[in-house]
Parts: C-alpha cells; structure tokens; sequence
C-alpha cells in the first residue's frame, strides 16, 4: 500500500479528531481532565470504552492468534464478563461513596501511605508497560507500511505516533476522551464489520455460508478441558479472565477513571454491563476474522513470520480494493491511539495526584501546571519504552500484555482484595517488600513449573497467585 495514501488517511482522521478534542476541550478545568467533572452520560461512555478496552493489540493480534489457540480466548472473555459485573457492583459503589479522583486513594485511607504509594507506583509501572506494548505494535505496523519504504528509521516513527497522542489528550483529558473514543468505537465497529464483508465475499461466501465455514472450522474449538497442562484449559482461561478484568479495569486508573466520569453509581453500573457484552461480540467477529483471514491465506498460498503480521500483509498488500486497506488503517488507529490517549491521561492523573502529591499542596492554576508537566514526562518515558520493546521484542504482543499484568498488576489486585474482604489494620509500613517479593515468587515457579508440578504450564493464572502471595503476606503483618 502506498506509504503516501496512509498518511494521508491519518491526517484526515486526525483532523477530526482534534477538532473534537478542540471543541471539547474549552475551558476544562482540572476536575474535567482528571473525571470530566462526573457530568457524562452512561450511554456515550459504553459505547466510548469499546474502544478504549480494545487496542490494537485486538485488531492485529487477535485474528492472528486463532491458528495456535483456536477460539479459546472466548474462555477468557466469559470471565471477563464476570469480572466486570464484579466491579460493577462492588468497586463502583465503593469508589462513589468515598469520592476519590484517583482509586488509589482508597489505599491510604484504608491502609495508609505505604500502600497508597505502593498501588499507584504498581499502577504506573504496569499501565506505562502496558500501554507502551500495545503502541509499539501499531509502530511496528506503521513502520512496514510507511516509514521502511520512506526509508526513516524507527525511532521518527515513535516520535510522529506518541506526538499524535500527546497532542489531542495534553488540554482536556478524560472529558476529551469520552468523546474522541466515541467516534474512534464507530470507526472500529465499521472497518471490522467491512473487512470481514470484503474477505467473506472474496471466499464466495453468503452469510449463512460464511458462519458454518468459520464454526466448522478446525481453528473455531472454543471450549478445552481435557489436559489441564494446556495453557488453553478452560478454568485456567475462565478464572484468568475474572481476575485479568478485575485487575486491568477495576483497579486500572485508566479504566475507573472514565467510568467515574458518569453521574452516579447506578448510571456508571449501567455503563459497565452494556459495554462488556458489546465488547464480548465484537471480540467474537475478530476471531470470525481470523479464521476468515486464515483461510484466504491457505488458498492464495500467503505465509508470515509471525501471526500478528497475517492481517496486516492482506489487508494492505493489494488483494483486495484499496478500500479495505484503508479500513484496517482507520480501524487501527482508531483502537490503538485510543487506548494510548486514554493511558497517558490516566499515567498523568496518577503521577500527580498519586506519586507528586500536586492536589494536596497547590491551588488549581498549581495543578494545572504540574499537571501539564507531567504530561511531557509521560510523553517521553512512554517512547523510550517502546525503543526498548522494540530491541527486545520476542512474544507475540497479546501474550506480552497479559503476562506483564500477570506480574505488575497482582500487587494491586491482592491489596485490595485485603482491603474489602478484611476488616483488619496491617503494618503499613512493611506493603512495599510484600508487593516487591510476591512477582518475584511468581516468576521463580513460573520458571520451574514444569520441572516441579509434573509438566504443568502456568498461563495468566500466575495474576491470582501473585494477588494471593500479597494477600497472605498482608495477613501475616496484620495489627493483633
């Protein structure tokens, strides 16, 4: 595809993006960057946080993965669904009634500021890592389709995408957000539904065709519980998933911070269970895509080097009309900057009200500035991240966010399970070493595993584990 046509399509997206984010953005105030000063409406944030829950990591990786693990990521996603029924109608209730801005705040009054401290600096490392993960895919898609033929090196390209983010997300943050998402989930429902159209009517098929081709197929088995080794064994995905959802979203500022941006619990909760079952089909239409993309590929003899680059290289390498090749850009960046934007204004909101403390000792035109500071510092760190991922990259993408989340975000998980399901006091000081020593346990069994437990694979459970070290370290320093 012609590295000019895809620029091309990213400015024009842009434009409106920023047009919106402008108009959206007038006289926002801190309280409408941190939680749009809790004004927005249930209905446009649900359909706002399809886009923000789906990356681009999802628009590549996904189809990519149904050759290896077939349709089991379903598995996970039914926890997912538990999960934010979870939050909806625990965490939620709970963070309206204290009033927080930062959900990490909950720790200190419950706790103290050891663990306050300890859960927003675990926040920021695990969403900086996250984040950074899941825009380094998109920078290496931008790099095959325009900066390689353009013959500009990487490190421009990190440059251009983080500067796109920065600039829409540094004035008016989550109340900019909500609206900017919004347009982003219809241009990603829109680009997935068209791209499976385009790719089931070049395979001759009708709709009705079409469904029994792909849940025939071999790579459509949903369901797995005969080998409870297998990384894809149903209660290991299922539980995996309630956790991973309670973990990356209830107790994710990024995430909270647009559910509490509604006007009340009950329209928040309302927001939360339309928007994971949306969430739930269209992940069900990606894995379609996958089979659809396999299959196509098996009969015009297309190989890859890796999963992830599959729909990329069809969508884009001139087999279909050029159309569909602009549907995957604007469905990509509209999953991908997404989520970036929504990150940096969250990694933004936890460092200054979290880590520099900036509410509690500046007046508003303080904040704002330390705020807007720490926004560039965001902007920096997380493009030197994705330089480094970019050395080290030797995962598929989707297995490198959950198996970061599995390390980064147990400590969070397992503090605040203490919190709700226990009444007692703990020594605060000693959270630190706690949430220090609980990965690093999890990472020597996950290394072992197979040596020690007869053959056994860990897969994202190593985040329940990770949560329960925490958990019962804080139960051994519990005040008597």
């Amino acid at each position: 595809m012609n590295p000019y046509i895809v620029l091309t399509v990213i400015a024009i997206y842009f434009i409106v993006i920023y047009t919106i984010s402008y108009i959206s953005s007038r006289k926002v105030d801190n309280a409408g960057f941190f939680v749009g000063n809790r004004q927005s409406s249930w209905y446009v944030v649900a359909f706002a946080m399809i886009s923000s829950s789906i990356s681009g990591i999802t628009f590549i990786s996904v189809p990519g993965m149904v050759a290896e693990k077939s349709f089991s990521y379903l598995q996970m996603n039914l926890g997912f669904v538990v999960g934010q029924f979870t939050i909806a109608f625990v965490l939620v209730p709970l963070f309206y009634k204290m009033n927080v801005v930062s959900i990490y705040e909950y720790l200190e009054n419950r706790f103290g500021m050891s663990s306050y401290k300890t859960g927003a600096w675990f926040f920021f490392i695990s969403k900086m890592l996250g984040a950074s993960v899941r825009l380094f895919l998109v920078c290496v898609v931008l790099q095959l389709l325009v900066f390689d033929p353009l013959n500009i090196h990487f490190i421009f390209n990190v440059i251009f995408t983080i500067g796109l983010v920065w600039l829409y997300t540094f004035q008016g943050g989550v109340k900019t957000l909500i609206w900017t998402d919004t347009l982003k989930s219809v241009c990603l429902i829109v680009s997935l539904a068209l791209c499976i159209y385009f790719l089931a009517s070049s395979l001759n098929y009708t709709p009705v065709t079409m469904v029994s081709s792909i849940f025939n197929h071999k790579y459509s088995q949903m369901f797995f519980f005969d080998d409870v080794n297998d990384k894809r064994f149903f209660f290991k995905q299922f539980l995996a998933g309630v956790f991973v959802m309670i973990a990356m979203t209830g107790l994710d500022q990024d995430m909270m911070q647009r559910n509490l941006s509604c006007k009340n619990s009950k329209d928040s909760q309302k927001n939360m269970v339309i928007s994971v079952i949306s969430q739930f089909f269209i992940i069900v239409l990606f894995l379609m895509l996958g089979v659809l993309t396999y299959t196509f590929a098996e009969l015009n003899g297309i190989t890859v080097d890796k999963s992830d680059q599959l729909f990329p290289k069809i969508a884009t390498g001139g087999y279909f009309p050029m159309i569909v090749g602009i549907l995957f850009i604007v469905g990509l960046i509209s999953a991908a900057y997404s989520a970036a934007g929504s990150a940096l204004t969250a990694l933004t909101t936890s460092f200054t009200i979290d880590i520099l403390g900036a509410t509690r000792k500046n007046g508003e035109a303080g904040v704002k500035r330390i705020r807007m500071a720490t926004h560039v510092g965001m902007t920096v760190v997380m493009g030197v991240v994705i330089l480094i991922f970019e050395a080290l990259n030797k995962t598929s993408v989707v297995d490198a966010v959950y198996i970061l989340a599995s390390y980064t975000y147990g400590p969070i998980l397992g503090m605040f399970a203490f919190g709700i399901l226990n009444k007692s006091k703990i020594k605060d000081k000693y959270i630190p070493y706690i949430a220090i020593a609980a990965p690093i346990i999890c990472y020597i069994l996950d290394k072992n595993s197979e040596q020690w437990f007869n053959g056994y694979q860990f897969s994202y459970e190593l985040l329940i584990m990770n949560a329960s070290f925490v958990y019962i370290g804080m139960w051994f320093i519990k005040k008597r």
